[in-house]
C-alpha cells in the first residue's frame, strides 16, 4: 500500500509498516500546477517528513506519545506533473481505498486544490459531513481566470456538493468581495481569528462527522514563510496548536484531515515546515481515535 517502496525510510517519524493494522494513513499529494502566485508545493510534503525527525514522539499538550497511535504513511501518490485532472482522480482512488478500509486519511499538500477529491470521497462515505476550513484565503471562487481547476476554487466546489450550511471557515483574511459576501450570506464564515470562534461552534457540532482542511498559509508569514500565497496578519502559531487541542478534548467526531500550501523553498530557516510536522503530530494524538 505504500508508494516509492525505494524511499520507504523517508517516513513520517513513528510511522508503522503494517496498513492492515493502522487506524490512520499518511499520504502526500505533490501537487502544485493551479496555483495562482508562486509554486513549490509539491515538495511540502516529502519535507515534513524529513524534519518531523526533529520533532520528540511526546506531545506535553496532550500527555500522550505517537506510540500509542498506530498509523502509516503510504508515501506520495506519484501524481503526474502537469496533470490536475488526472491528479484528482488519483487522490479521490486512494481516499476511497483508505475510507474502504475504514482508516482515517490525513494528508499533506501540495496546493489546496488537492482537498477537492477529498472532500468528495468524504462526503460520499459520510452524506451528514460537516466541513471545517482553516485558511487565509475564502477558497470560494469558481475560477481563476477562466479556469475552474484552481486552489482558489474547493471551498466553493464543497459548498456547491453539500450546501453552505455545512462548512466553517476560519480565519479568513483575503478574498474577493464577492467571496466575503457569499460567507456573509451563509453565515459561517470566520474572519481573522480561528480559535476563539471555533470555541463557540463546537459545542453546536455534536456527533456528526467532521472533515477539517488547514492551509498553512493560515498562520502570519512570521510564523510560516513557506508557501506560496503568504498573507499578512495572521494568527500565530500558537493558537493553531490551541485550536488543535480544542477540538482534541470536545466531542466532536473528527474523519480525516489534511495539512496543505507548505513550500519550503521559500523558507531556508525550515520553519514552516517544523509547524507543519508538529501539527500532524497533535492531529495525529488529538484526532485519531
Amino acid at each position: 500500500m505504500r508508494f516509492n517502496e525505494a524511499y520507504s525510510g523517508n517516513v513520517f517519524i513513528g510511522s508503522h509498516d503494517n496498513y492492515k493494522e493502522a487506524k490512520a494513513v499518511i499520504y502526500g499529494m505533490p501537487m502544485d500546477f493551479t496555483v495562482s502566485f508562486r509554486p513549490g508545493s509539491r515538495f511540502g510534503p516529502a519535507r515534513i517528513r524529513e524534519v518531523s525527525i526533529g520533532l520528540e514522539e511526546y506531545s506535553p499538550y496532550l500527555d500522550k506519545g505517537l506510540e500509542e497511535v498506530r498509523y502509516f504513511d503510504a508515501g506520495d501518490i506519484p501524481l503526474p506533473f502537469g496533470n490536475p485532472s488526472r491528479s484528482l482522480e488519483m487522490i479521490k482512488s486512494f481516499v476511497s481505498k483508505v475510507l474502504a478500509d475504514d482508516k482515517f486519511p490525513l494528508g499533506l499538500g501540495g496546493e489546496h486544490l488537492v482537498t477537492w477529491p477529498i472532500i468528495q470521497e468524504m462526503y460520499k462515505k459520510y452524506p451528514d459531513l460537516i466541513l471545517f476550513h482553516i485558511d487565509a484565503h475564502a477558497d470560494l471562487r469558481t475560477d481563476y481566470e477562466g479556469e475552474p481547476l484552481s486552489h482558489s476554487t474547493p471551498i466553493r466546489k464543497a459548498i456547491d456538493l453539500m450546501g453552505g450550511e455545512h462548512v466553517y471557515q476560519f480565519g479568513i483574511r483575503s478574498g474577493t468581495r464577492e467571496e466575503f459576501e457569499l460567507g456573509k450570506k451563509y453565515g459561517q464564515m470566520f474572519k481573522f481569528h480561528v480559535l476563539e470562534p471555533l470555541k463557540k461552534v463546537l459545542p453546536k457540532i455534536g456527533k456528526r462527522p467532521v472533515y477539517i482542511t488547514i492551509d498553512i498559509d493560515v498562520l502570519d508569514p512570521a510564523f510560516a514563510p513557506g508557501t506560496g500565497t503568504a498573507e499578512a496578519g495572521g494568527i500565530t502559531s500558537s493558537e493553531l496548536l490551541a485550536s488543535i487541542h480544542a477540538i482534541a478534548e470536545s466531542n466532536i467526531r473528527v474523519v480525516g484531515a489534511d495539512v496543505v500550501e507548505v513550500a519550503p523553498v521559500y523558507d531556508p530557516t525550515e520553519q514552516t515546515q517544523i509547524v507543519a510536522s508538529k501539527l500532524v503530530r497533535e492531529i495525529l494524538l488529538g484526532w485519531v481515535k
